[in-house]
């Protein structure tokens, strides 16, 4: 989808916002569209009807689904880790973390971003002054850059239609302001303060087209909707099978009695040999149904380049195998992973420019914040046990430990093995006592 662009020199009117509206409107056929096949409302559902003397199944097999729950699970299943060297602000990190749960908040607009191909963060103050923040989607927000190379937000505006028309919220590097729609258009109405320091709404992107995770194979997943819905469609005919005879009369009774009883017995020519009674057979196309349903799904997972884990091979699949089965997911969970960094780096800016959150001295230690992905696959402890102790004396012991995937915080870890080195060693070690 197109970057909305304004020159960042010119007045943000009522107008212009309104403009915006519509471009934001001419974009909602292509959200309502992945929206519904991620929800399993596919096109082969609203197809015209058939004959009523011919079978209609509409089967929907849900790749969208699969390839963007599977894919977010692998990138953010597990949680993501925040945290700093400094354990003043990384305490402050924490309290931000556990009052927004953003365990969930970033596992539902990682799954956002995936669908739309982009999703917005929005920043806000709760009423006891504590800085929140939540997920929305783009069917009701959109967000603005200035016509610089830096392409700097410009404004934000999320709205809703309503019967009175057009509500919804302007967000500024300075201020929110309220719009609403009057009699000859939309109008500003109240305004608040924004401590933010920035446009308080932070765009997440899945890639930089804007793409959705499925929206390479969509075609290709509505074509496996439509061979699998016909092949049922010829289970269904050859369940209704006709039958054919060929050199007699049957009477209007013979019909049901034959139908009922299951017994054939029928006379109106002197010779035999040209009776015939058969059931007529369809041709049957299995062979080449199943061959092109073969070939879509593979296809499928192939271009989305999403694993399918379901696969028999994935079961027996051991170390390089494995790692080269799960390539092609983990290329597009490492960029992914720097777009999601980027814009966690804006919220945090924001977060950190607020005195409350932080001391003014440190407002910009969101630089040195630390990130750490893990990808949620199985792992192999022992080996993990044994490469963390093949480094001992060779990297850091920070460094050892975050080898250990059941380790969620190596330096919290580290800080526990002094304690209780500390404990085992007594008094003495604690006061240095002879």
């Amino acid at each position: 989808m197109a970057v909305f662009i304004f020159p960042a020199e010119e007045e943000i009117t009522p107008e212009v916002v309104n403009e915006f509206i519509k471009k934001h409107q001419a974009e909602l056929p292509r959200y309502q569209r992945l929206k519904n096949l991620y929800e399993s409302q596919a096109p082969i559902l609203s197809q015209d009807d058939k004959a009523e003397y011919k079978p209609d199944n509409r089967l929907v097999v849900n790749f969208a689904k699969y390839i963007t729950d599977t894919f977010n699970g692998y990138f953010i299943g597990i949680p993501r880790k925040v945290s700093h060297d400094d354990e003043g602000v990384n305490q402050r990190v924490d309290e931000f973390q556990t009052r927004n749960d953003m365990a969930d908040n970033e596992a539902e607009l990682s799954k956002i971003m995936s669908i739309y191909g982009h999703g917005f963060e929005i920043l806000y103050q709760n009423e006891e002054s504590e800085t929140c923040c939540t997920y929305n989607s783009p069917l009701d927000m959109f967000i603005v850059y200035d016509d610089t190379i830096a392409q700097r937000p410009l404004f934000a505006v999320r709205y809703q239609k309503t019967d009175d028309g057009i509500k919804g919220q302007l967000y500024q590097t300075d201020n929110i302001v309220a719009i609403l729609e009057g009699k000859d258009g939309l109008i500003f109405s109240e305004s608040e303060a924004n401590y933010y320091g920035d446009v308080p709404v932070i765009e997440y992107i899945e890639n930089e087209e804007r793409q959705s995770i499925f929206e390479s194979v969509e075609t290709l997943v509505n074509a496996f909707d439509k061979s699998i819905s016909e092949k049922a469609n010829d289970v269904d005919y050859f369940a209704d099978a006709y039958l054919a005879i060929l050199g007699a009369e049957l009477d209007e009774e013979g019909i049901p009695r034959i139908r009922d009883n299951r017994i054939i017995n029928l006379f109106g020519t002197d010779d035999a040999s040209k009776l015939v009674v058969k059931f007529l057979d369809k041709p049957d196309g299995d062979a080449t149904q199943e061959h092109l349903l073969d070939r879509l799904e593979r296809l499928i997972y192939q271009i989305s380049m999403v694993a399918n884990i379901n696969d028999e091979s994935f079961g027996s699949a051991t170390g390089v195998a494995l790692e080269f089965k799960l390539q092609p997911m983990k290329n597009l969970a490492a960029m992914k992973e720097r777009k999601f960094t980027s814009g966690t780096n804006r919220r945090f800016k924001m977060v950190f420019n607020l005195p409350t959150n932080m001391e003014a001295s440190k407002k910009d230690e969101w630089r040195n914040l630390n990130y750490k992905y893990t990808r949620n696959i199985p792992r192999n402890v022992a080996d993990e046990a044994t490469t963390a102790k093949n480094l001992q004396g060779v990297v850091s012991k920070e460094t050892q430990l975050s080898v250990l995937s059941i380790v969620d915080n190596p330096k919290q870890e580290i800080d526990r093995i002094a304690a209780e080195k500390e404990a085992a060693a007594g008094p003495d070690f604690v006061t240095g006592d002879e």
